[in-house]
C-alpha cells in the first residue's frame, strides 16, 4: 500500500496523510466503516484481532468502540500535522480532555492548569476531579514563576490552552515545558484554538496535545468530535480510558472531520487574514473599549505569539463595546450577516456575546470577504450608545 506522505509539506500532509484508495473496493475516498462488529473467518482469527486491539493496537479491528478504519485513517492523518508518534480520536474534545487527564491521575495526585480554560474544563477540574480525589490548581501560565510556585511533590500533569478561551493569553510553550519536563510532569496543551495549521506545540516541547477537532479542523460546524496526539505510551492509556469510559468516535464524523482537515491550511490562512483586518478595524472605533488578538502589538502576549503562531495570529478574537453589557447587546443583536454561536472555528463567521464577562464579545472569524464582515461589524457599532 502507498505512503505518500514521508517528508512532504503540511497542506500536502493534510490531504493525503492517512488515507489511501480502499484495498478492497479500490474507492478513491476513505469510506465510512458504518459497521459496530467485524467478521472473522476463524476463531483464531478473532482471538488474535481481539488480543491485538486490547493490547491498545489501533490497526486491530473487533468492535467499532475500540477501533475504527475511518477514525484510524483520521487519527494517522492528526498524528502526522501534529507531528506526533500516534493519535487518539474520541467523541469529542471534552471526551479528550478528561480521558487524556484521568489517564495520567489518580486519587491523591495534583495538576496545574491555566488559569482560563473552557467553562467544561473547569467543571470537570472543579466538581468532578475532587470526589476522585485529584487537586487541581488553577494559575496564570504566562507566569512562568507563579506556574513552578503551584507545582508540587503530588504534581504530575500541566494543563493549559495555548490560546485561552475567552481572552486569548499566549504562553510561551517552550519555556512551560522545559519547566514541567524538569519537575518530571506530563505537559498538554489544548490548541484548539488555533490548531496545527498555525501552531504544532509538540516542536515546543509539548508531550500530549488535545484539540476539540468539533472546531478547526473540522471547520464547517457539522461534526463533534475530539483528538489527542503524542508519544505512543502516553496514548496507550489514554485509548484504553476512551475505551473504557465508552467514549467511542462515531465513523460518521470521524469521515466529516477527515473530510474538513484536508481544507485546514487554507480555512486557517483565510480566518487569520480576516482576523487581523477585523482587529485592526476594531481597535480604531472609539466605540470599542478594548480590542485582544495575538496579532496586534497591543496583545500583553504579542512577542511570544509572534513566535510561536504561524501568520497573523490565528482565526479568534475578543472585544469588548462601549457601555458594558447593553453595549455588547446593541451590537450583536443588530448584526445582519454573523451568527450568534457558542462554537468556533467554522468557515461562518461566529459571534459568542458573554454578559457574565461584563459585555465581552468572542468573535471565531470565518472566511467571508472581509469587506462583507467590516460592514456587519460596523453595522453594529452603528447600534451602540
Amino acid at each position: 500500500m502507498r505512503q505518500r506522505t514521508h517528508g512532504v509539506g503540511f497542506a500536502t500532509r493534510a490531504i493525503h496523510a492517512g488515507e489511501r484508495p480502499d484495498p478492497v473496493t479500490h474507492a478513491h475516498n476513505t469510506p465510512i466503516y458504518a459497521t459496530a462488529t467485524f467478521a472473522f473467518d476463524t476463531a483464531a482469527e478473532k482471538e488474535a484481532a481481539v488480543d491485538a486491539a486490547m493490547a491498545w493496537d489501533p490497526t486491530s479491528y473487533f468492535y467499532s468502540r475500540t477501533g475504527n478504519p475511518t477514525t484510524r485513517a483520521l487519527e494517522e492523518k492528526l498524528a502526522s500535522l501534529d507531528g506526533a508518534d500516534d493519535c487518539v480520536v474520541a467523541a469529542s474534545g471534552m471526551a479528550c480532555v478528561s480521558s487524556t487527564l484521568l489517564a495520567h491521575l489518580g486519587s491523591g495526585d495534583h495538576v496545574v492548569v491555566g488559569d482560563e480554560l473552557f467553562v467544561i474544563t473547569r467543571v470537570l477540574l472543579e466538581d468532578d476531579f475532587p470526589r476522585r480525589g485529584i487537586g487541581a490548581t488553577p494559575v496564570d501560565m504566562t507566569d512562568p514563576t507563579a506556574v513552578e510556585a503551584a507545582i508540587t511533590p503530588a504534581t504530575k500533569v500541566l494543563f493549559f490552552e495555548t490560546a485561552t478561551n475567552p481572552r486569548l493569553r499566549v504562553a510561551d510553550i517552550d519555556a512551560l515545558a522545559a519547566l514541567g519536563h524538569r519537575y518530571g510532569l506530563i505537559v498538554v496543551a489544548d490548541n484548539t484554538f488555533l490548531g496545527p495549521a498555525l501552531l504544532r506545540p509538540i516542536e515546543h516541547g509539548a508531550d500530549l496535545v488535545v484539540h476539540a477537532a468539533t472546531k478547526w479542523l473540522s471547520g464547517h460546524g457539522d461534526a463533534v468530535s475530539g483528538a489527542v496526539t503524542g508519544r505512543r505510551a502516553l496514548l496507550d492509556p489514554i485509548r484504553k480510558q476512551v475505551d473504557t469510559l465508552g467514549q467511542a468516535a462515531s465513523p460518521f464524523a470521524s469521515w466529516l472531520v477527515l473530510r474538513g482537515v484536508r481544507s485546514l491550511p487554507l480555512r486557517s490562512n483565510a480566518a487569520s487574514a480576516n482576523a487581523l483586518r477585523l482587529a485592526t478595524f476594531l481597535d480604531g472605533q472609539p466605540k470599542v473599549e478594548w480590542v485582544r488578538y495575538p496579532g496586534l502589538a497591543s496583545h500583553p502576549d504579542h512577542a511570544v505569539a509572534s513566535r510561536l503562531i504561524d501568520g497573523p495570529g490565528g482565526g479568534m478574537l475578543a472585544f469588548q463595546p462601549r457601555g458594558g453589557v447593553e453595549g455588547m447587546a446593541a451590537f450583536t443583536d443588530h448584526l445582519a450577516l454573523c451568527d450568534l454561536g457558542v462554537s468556533l472555528g467554522d468557515v461562518f463567521t461566529l459571534v459568542y456575546p458573554q454578559p457574565k464577562r461584563g459585555g465581552l464579545i468572542r468573535v471565531s472569524v470565518g472566511c467571508e470577504d472581509i469587506d462583507d464582515l467590516l460592514a456587519d461589524f460596523e453595522l453594529g457599532l452603528s447600534f451602540v450608545a
